[in-house]
């Protein structure tokens, strides 16, 4: 991650800022105490000079706006008081650039900062989880986080090979080794000398071609087709899967020695409904992703934000980023709104078969719900801010939760309100 240099006047007026640009793993320097270098970032208020332009982010207040690097002239971000979630989605983005990885809930950004450690080192590493959960990203992470940085990445998909030629697109093939060799092939590992081999989806690999990677992986060489001799290969591989293997070993599909041989470092990846605080986040940064040469960038109005963290997001974060584009090419101005996010299909709860009886799980949880906002709003006088703090949720959750009763005929904003004795 890059590092960033906030002014005196940012860290008075923007610290909140700072702390969740430290907490997704920027390093934050000081004038006085670190020199900037090549590929630094500064951080300035309004009105205040850019050290250097193409490299600073003004960061003003008064209302909602992004801007991006365009021609060398610095970027901008503001936002009002209850826009901050977005103001720093927006800003993260800016800094880090629109492929970057992004995180913001707290386990994502845990496992960010140990891809980073893994990444100074040189084992194999497994990556499992979902389909559309950035583990491909994650591996382009570790690569540039790695001494391999300046050396190839490459990404082989096994399940998208013909298992005919896998063997050969993997370990390369000597002229005439087989029909149709009318050339030798070097082969995706020797190709990714010197960087890294990512094998996506491994769990599809042909078990009879897994003995082989074994042994380039233990032996860090290769036999092409036709050829006798080993060649020795400089690669780091990274595996992603999208089914366990460990369930795959049990079920005779995958070698447990090849599974111990990849599984050196295991990482996990979530679907993204199990890390809600990554949505703000990762909407941003594909705003700035799919901008196309727009002079600013589309702001995150709130209904549209409670439409997206209110999804079940079944396709992760690939079907987040589809609706982001849809979304994008909707909105006729500066601001994407709910009626600009178009799903696939809409939530599971929502188009589940509805249980007759009113004693259903779901309504008595929804009920309990309603109930505990009503009582903390009495003994609050009516005010949300106080609200939302005493029930540790978010003004902007607690909006969505009174909205939400009013769907359901139970307008709890509007009832008087008085302090319980």
């Amino acid at each position: 991650m890059g590092s960033i240099f906030p002014s005196a006047a940012v860290l008075r007026q923007k610290y909140a800022l700072v702390s969740a640009l430290r907490a997704q793993g920027f390093t934050v320097k000081s004038f006085e105490a670190d020199k900037p270098s090549a590929g630094d970032l500064f951080l300035v208020v309004e009105g205040e000079t850019p050290p250097i332009a193409a490299r600073t982010l003004i960061v003003g207040s008064d209302c909602n706006e992004a801007i991006p690097f365009h021609d060398g002239n610095p970027a901008r971000v503001g936002w009002t008081a209850d826009n901050h979630a977005i103001g720093v989605g927006f800003a993260s983005a800016l800094l880090r650039g629109a492929n970057a990885p992004v995180a913001s809930d707290p386990e994502s950004l845990a496992l960010l900062a140990l891809a980073e450690r893994i990444a100074q080192s040189d084992v194999t590493v497994l990556i499992n989880g979902p389909t559309g959960t950035g583990k491909e990203v994650m591996a382009k992470a570790i690569h540039q986080a790695s001494p391999r940085r300046d050396g190839p990445f490459i990404a082989v998909n096994c399940a998208a090979l013909p298992e005919t030629m896998l063997e050969a697109m993997l370990f390369g093939h000597h002229k005439g080794a087989f029909t149709g060799a009318s050339a030798a092939g070097q082969g995706f590992f020797r190709a990714a000398e010197g960087g890294t081999l990512l094998l996506d989806e491994i769990a599809e690999m042909p078990i009879q071609l897994q003995a082989k990677l074994l042994r380039a992986l233990q032996e860090r060489e290769v036999v092409p087709i036709g050829g006798t001799l080993p060649e020795k290969v400089d690669v780091r591989v990274i595996a992603c899967a999208n089914r366990d293997l460990q369930d795959e070993v049990e079920a005779g599909r995958f070698r447990a020695d090849l599974y111990y041989r990849l599984s050196v470092f295991p990482l996990a990846t979530k679907s993204l409904a199990e890390r809600p605080g990554d949505v703000v986040a990762l909407a941003s940064a594909m705003v700035l992703r799919h901008a196309a040469g727009r002079a600013k960038l589309p702001w995150l109005a709130d209904d549209a934000i409670d439409a997206l963290i209110d999804h079940d997001w079944p396709g992760n974060v690939r079907e987040l980023e589809n609706v982001i584009q849809r979304a994008m090419l909707l909105t006729m101005d500066d601001e994407i709104r709910a009626e600009h996010i178009l799903f696939d299909r809409r939530p599971a709860a929502a188009s589940a078969p509805r249980i007759a009886s009113d004693d259903s799980l779901s309504n008595i949880v929804q009920m309990s719900e309603f109930q505990a906002i009503r009582e903390t709003l009495a003994a609050c006088n009516g005010s949300r801010i106080e609200t939302a703090k005493r029930l540790g949720i978010s003004e902007r959750t607690l909006r969505y939760r009174l909205a939400k009763a009013r769907e359901q005929g139970e307008d709890i904003d509007a009832m008087p309100h008085r302090v319980s004795a």
